[in-house]
């Protein structure tokens, strides 16, 4: 349930916290209430709750007894292991409780970057600069049918002529992968389709047919089915998305920000060939 640790016996836990709560113990606990000791090592209320933050939901779903019990046992397992190698950890292990806590540290500076609040003003600047000049996009609902040959797109235009059914003639002759759905290509705008298909089909009226179309994908012809105009969103719409890129500059600004206040020296790396990288064995030695 907790990694490959078993848990203790309900009854060595129960006994265990008897002697390790302190007399106050009926007190309102804090982070710092101490609920068991390993030696000369403590273990903290803090330390459980850090512990529960990384499990995964569903551990929720655990009695009350069962989940607190469960993290005290882990954590006293792991101390008990921990203090075996405390005093001469490998060099492996070193490096990694120091780039662990590198990047929790650095992790805790971003959710503090991310939980600024952003300024309202801010907020409408970077709205009028974005969307202020913005006309309102037109989109298009079109069906094609694709040929190979401009014979075979012409003999295509003589059969609608003839009253035949654009989406049943697609599902028939259409080589392209729209044709099972007879023709339909959804809605699109500016930049989806290459500009001769584009241009072609945006110059047709609701429910007009084009003559032939050539592009690198062979011949078409088009029929309109609508037209829309996608409004400019309003602030409310595109708040979370704006706020978002708000704090992603700040964020930004705040790294610049430290790189000029701080003396970085990079140099030393410029003489180290970049595939020692891969070189896992050089912290065996």
């Amino acid at each position: 349930m907790f990694t490959n640790l078993r848990f203790l016996p309900a009854v060595a836990v129960a006994t265990m916290l008897a002697f390790s709560l302190p007399a106050h113990a009926q007190d309102e606990p804090t982070a710092a209430t101490v609920v068991a000791k390993v030696g000369d090592t403590e273990i903290t209320l803090g330390h459980m709750l850090a512990l529960k933050s990384g499990l995964p939901p569903n551990y929720n779903d655990l009695p009350d007894d069962v989940l607190f019990n469960g993290i005290l046992d882990q954590l006293v397992q792991q101390t008990l292991l921990m203090q075996i190698v405390a005093e001469s950890p490998s060099a492996l292990t070193q490096l990694l409780i120091e780039n662990e806590t590198r990047a929790l540290l650095a992790n805790e500076a971003v959710q503090g970057v991310l939980g600024l609040p952003i300024d309202e003003d801010e907020l409408q600047a970077a709205y009028q600069e974005q969307f202020a000049d913005v006309d309102p996009v037109t989109e298009y609902n079109a069906a094609h049918i694709l040929v190979e040959t401009e014979d075979e797109a012409n003999d295509v235009l003589k059969r609608l002529d003839e009253g035949a059914d654009f989406a049943e003639l697609a599902k028939e002759v259409s080589t392209g992968p729209s044709g099972r759905n007879g023709g339909d290509l959804g809605w699109f705008g500016p930049g989806v389709m290459v500009p001769e298909f584009f241009d072609a089909a945006a110059a047709l009226a609701v429910d007009e047919v084009s003559p032939p179309v050539q592009t690198q994908f062979g011949w078409h012809v088009i029929k309109m089915i609508e037209t829309r105009s996608r409004e400019i969103p309003a602030l409310d719409d595109v708040r979370a998305e704006l706020e978002e890129e708000l704090r992603q500059k700040i964020f930004n600004d705040l790294i610049e920000q430290r790189r000029a206040e701080t003396e970085i020296d990079q140099s030393s790396a410029g003489g180290i060939d970049p595939s020692v990288i891969k070189s896992t064995n050089i912290l065996e030695n």
